[in-house]
């Protein structure tokens, strides 16, 4: 074929293929589908009195009406781009302030988890220091700090108990290759403040020092030239490297004994 006709087809083709498009997206009906009800929920960890924490608003509407659950919502079409905006949306709205670490977690769907219909939400989980959003949760009614621990003994609105269960265990195993309690810190802290937001988490004692090992390694921090006062002795204070991502390491802290 001339090849001078082959461009002249091919582009002949393309056209025709994005007229066929541009009528079918004109046309496309999605009435004609069934929606299921989508949401984002978020589960923020903080440590609130050396204990892990989930943060948990009541619900104002049905369904499961003046019930705990997590923060979050529906989507915005208007306004987030993403899940993720979606997420962090909610969150500045029950906390006032940004968290330092937000994740995907899951989706989590089905016919019986909303009473109104089939319904999926995008799970996520956060971490922040109490100190950073606390002003802000004490200014409002409908927001709490529950201790992971007493999970059991709260009721919780959908299927928010397993969300929390899931983020918990994504949690503590991000915990064992990595040194992401860090966010649940404040912007500066000494390496015993790690230590014990580390071993709050695991619900363990670790080795202070694969600890130092790691903190050293990792290349996310650096020292401010400042310390703290700890009874009789002075500890260093430390801070994240800015657009520093986090280290994950080949072991499992709990078994470290030599890196």
């Amino acid at each position: 074929m001339d090849i001078r006709k082959f461009v002249l087809t091919t582009v002949l083709s393309v056209h025709i293929v994005m007229r066929s498009e541009e009528r079918y997206l004109k046309d496309y009906d999605a009435s004609r589908f069934a929606s299921p009800i989508v949401t984002v929920d978020n589960v923020l960890f903080s440590l609130d009195n050396n204990e892990l924490s989930v943060l948990l608003v009541k619900r104002a509407n049905h369904p499961y009406q003046g019930t705990w659950g997590l923060p979050g919502g529906f989507i915005d079409m208007t306004l987030d781009e993403s899940t993720r905006d979606t997420a962090l949306r909610k969150l500045v709205e029950k906390t006032g302030v940004i968290p330092p670490w937000l994740e995907q977690l899951e989706t989590f769907s089905g016919k019986y988890r909303d009473p109104r219909g089939w319904s999926l939400t995008t799970a996520w989980f956060a971490l922040i220091a109490r100190t950073d959003c606390q002003p802000h949760i004490e200014s409002v009614s409908d927001a709490k700090w529950l201790p992971t621990h007493q999970l059991t003994q709260q009721t919780l609105a959908f299927d928010h108990g397993e969300i929390i269960t899931h983020a918990l265990n994504r949690l503590r195993q991000k915990t064992r290759y990595s040194l992401l309690p860090v966010y649940c810190l404040a912007e500066e802290f000494t390496l015993t403040q790690l230590q014990e937001a580390t071993e709050i988490i695991l619900g363990q004692a670790i080795q202070r020092k694969s600890l130092i090992r790691r903190f050293e390694a990792s290349g996310m921090f650096e020292d401010t030239g400042k310390s703290k006062a700890t009874g009789a002795r002075k500890a260093r204070l430390y801070r994240r490297k800015e657009g520093v991502d986090i280290h994950l390491f080949s072991r499992n802290l709990l078994n470290d004994t030599a890196e």
